[in-house]
């Protein structure tokens, strides 16, 4: 008897709620187990995102033509299996070597979800209900996540590896899940001649066909600029804004709240805020046309370059506190957005993993060139320092929403060579370099 596939909405809200889960699970309090037990340093703290990003950089847009030519459902499975092995890995046993070897097949594993999950679900659910799709989901994602921070909480609170540990095992359960129940109606798979040459020139077509689309559409190539800035900002940050709490500015003791229970509080309020927030905006952003979604994108990006500022500058706890919520509001209310905008630009169906995966590489690159940066910066001055740099390396992505919203119709050329006379002109001081439109910021973080 055949197994019975779920529909792909009811799938898709399942699949985002236990991604959120594994993900708050796991990193919520894994700052606190890097810094107090492996005794992770400030660059080993950016060494150990990096060994993350090469391993990403390296594998994403082989497992996306993987997904494209073979099957996105068994992509996914495979990113569940092995994601989970590196959270298995971490929590094994304290220390550097152990941490970058676990983030490096975490990295490995997000390369079959990269590309993979955004092209199933397009093909799935078609565009016209795409950015309904990750609006609700991402409501769902919240209020998972505020589950996994419970768990998280509770389970450090007994031992700090464990949440690591736990988010491994509910990776594997998510990938049990999949591939019983994930339904997979609306790809196609592209028809080859047997053989490990014919699958060999195969990939090489369909790569072929995703560089070719990214050159040929304007969008995707502002895209790619977006994701460099936005990369280079997120690993630092990601990295980092844990240990400028509790270096610089230390984490208070009154209500009887210890470091992991002060992580939990953290994260519990940016998934309340974001919730709230975004609850009156979802069937409004879920209408925008593709030119006002790089608007309101530009306008994101603007508002987290000043709040990940303002954190960076912070000398008091709660403005720091106040600071971290305004910028990890702004970034989650932009997922959903982005992800919309960018794949309403993107035409082949029978390329859209490939595409997503070139794409996604472009911002895997921006964060392991920019993130060992930022860590030698952070070692040779202060945290502080570093999160102050990588906040202004987001000026270009404003500059580059900000220019598609305007010229979403124009040829490649001309939008690349207007971003670029634009950010000239703000270095030589002339006219033409101004930031205008709303919003942003990209996909979510690996990590």
């Amino acid at each position: 008897m055949a197994l019975r596939r779920l529909d792909a909405t009811p799938t898709w809200f399942v699949y985002a709620a236990a991604w959120a889960f594994v993900g708050t699970l796991s990193w919520t309090t894994a700052a606190v187990y890097f810094v107090r037990e492996a005794g992770l340093s400030p660059l080993q703290l950016v060494l150990a995102g990096t060994a993350l990003e090469v391993a990403y950089f390296l594998s994403e847009v082989p497992t996306g033509v993987l997904a494209d030519l073979y099957s996105r459902r068994l992509s996914l499975v495979v990113a569940a299996v092995v994601c989970g092995s590196g959270m298995l890995v971490v929590g094994l046993a304290p220390g550097p070597g152990v941490v970058l070897a676990g983030m490096a097949l975490w990295g490995f594993g997000w390369t079959f979800r990269s590309g993979a999950e955004d092209a199933w679900l397009a093909d799935e659910v078609g565009s016209e209900g795409l950015g309904a799709a990750y609006q609700r989901g991402a409501q769902v994602e919240r209020v998972a996540g505020l589950t996994g921070i419970g768990a998280a909480v509770a389970l450090a609170s007994v031992d700090l590896r464990l949440p690591l540990l736990g988010a491994g095992a509910t990776a594997g359960l998510l990938a049990v899940f999949l591939a019983v129940a994930m339904p997979e109606r609306g790809f196609t798979r592209p028809d080859r001649v047997p053989g490990p040459a014919a699958s060999a020139r195969a990939a090489l077509a369909t790569f072929g066909d995703g560089r070719r689309e990214v050159l040929a559409r304007p969008v995707l190539l502002a895209v790619l600029g977006v994701a460099v800035a936005v990369g280079a900002w997120s690993e630092g940050w990601d990295r980092l804004w844990e240990a400028h709490l509790l270096l610089d500015i230390g984490l208070p003791t009154f209500w009887g709240l210890d470091d992991v229970a002060w992580f939990g509080v953290l994260a519990a309020g940016t998934l309340l805020i974001s919730f709230v927030v975004a609850a009156p905006l979802v069937a409004r952003i879920e209408r925008l046309e593709h030119a006002r979604l790089a608007r309101l994108l530009a306008a994101l990006h603007t508002l987290l370059l000043g709040a990940a500022l303002a954190f960076a500058l912070a000398d008091r706890f709660w403005l720091a506190v106040s600071a971290y919520w305004a910028t990890t509001v702004v970034r989650s209310l932009a997922s959903a957005p982005f992800r919309t905008w960018l794949n309403l630009g993107i035409a082949e169906s029978s390329s859209r993993a490939t595409v997503l995966s070139i794409t996604n590489i472009a911002g895997s690159a921006g964060e392991w060139a920019g993130g060992p940066a930022l860590g030698w910066v952070g070692t040779r001055w202060t945290v502080r320092a570093a999160l102050a740099t990588g906040a202004l390396a987001l000026l270009p992505a404003v500059l580059l929403l900000a220019r598609a919203g305007r010229h979403g119709d124009l040829e490649p050329s001309a939008v690349v060579g207007e971003v670029a006379a634009g950010a000239a002109g703000e270095v030589a001081g002339e006219p033409g370099g101004e930031i205008g439109g709303p919003v942003t910021p990209g996909a979510a973080s690996r990590g």
